[in-house]
């Protein structure tokens, strides 16, 4: 494998995994094709299926996360990878990658235990009155879909990063639609 073909995987894993530990494959397909536009869709899955099948992904469907922690490779302004070199990966090794001293010490041996991630917050607005009312919010969309707190904020996270300028109400908004909630009480709860 030559350098730049292992860069090129790497640059994308790290812009993929910003600021996550962990990805379903649906949003790293999404990533790769709708977010960033390097593939179109059936490109997308194709790539990260090959991308595990060569060993730079690894976990479950719902859970991928990169093999090592690329998060300290820099990407210069304009650069895209090749579709090719992510459709068809070379395998992993080690050796492809000289990490930093930084890095070394923030690479964690592989353990058998799943530890669970801990979710990232919802942006919120300082300046916003319905940003008070998040907290209340995510409990009653959890009690109401069965889901738990966590997942509720997981959802919400992803689609204020998805989305951008969405509020952390607004992302809680959108995920109450998704489970099939009654909006009425949506707007009731935000009130």
């Amino acid at each position: 494998m030559t350098e730049s073909e292992s860069e090129d995987i790497r640059r994308v894993l790290a812009i993929c995994f910003r600021g996550v530990s962990e990805l379903d494959a649906l949003d790293i397909e999404r990533i790769l094709s709708l977010d960033m536009g390097w593939l179109k869709p059936d490109e997308a899955t194709t790539a990260v299926q090959a991308l595990i099948k060569a060993g730079w992904l690894t976990g479950a469907q719902e859970s991928l996360s990169p093999i090592e922690d690329f998060s300290s490779f820099s990407t210069p302004l304009g650069w895209f990878p090749r579709p090719q070199r992510l459709l068809n990966p070379n395998q992993f090794s080690r050796h492809d990658v000289e990490p930093t001293e930084e890095v070394k010490k923030t690479t964690l041996p592989p353990s058998k235990e799943k530890k669970p991630t801990p979710v990232a917050e919802l942006k919120q607005e300082t300046n916003d009155p319905r940003a008070t009312t998040t907290r209340r919010l995510l409990k009653y969309i959890a009690r109401a879909s069965g889901l738990e707190a966590e997942e509720v904020q997981r959802r919400a996270t992803r689609k204020q990063r998805a989305l951008v300028h969405v509020t952390g109400w607004m992302a809680l908004a959108l995920v109450a639609r998704d489970q099939g909630l009654d909006m009425d009480s949506v707007i009731q709860a935000l009130s």
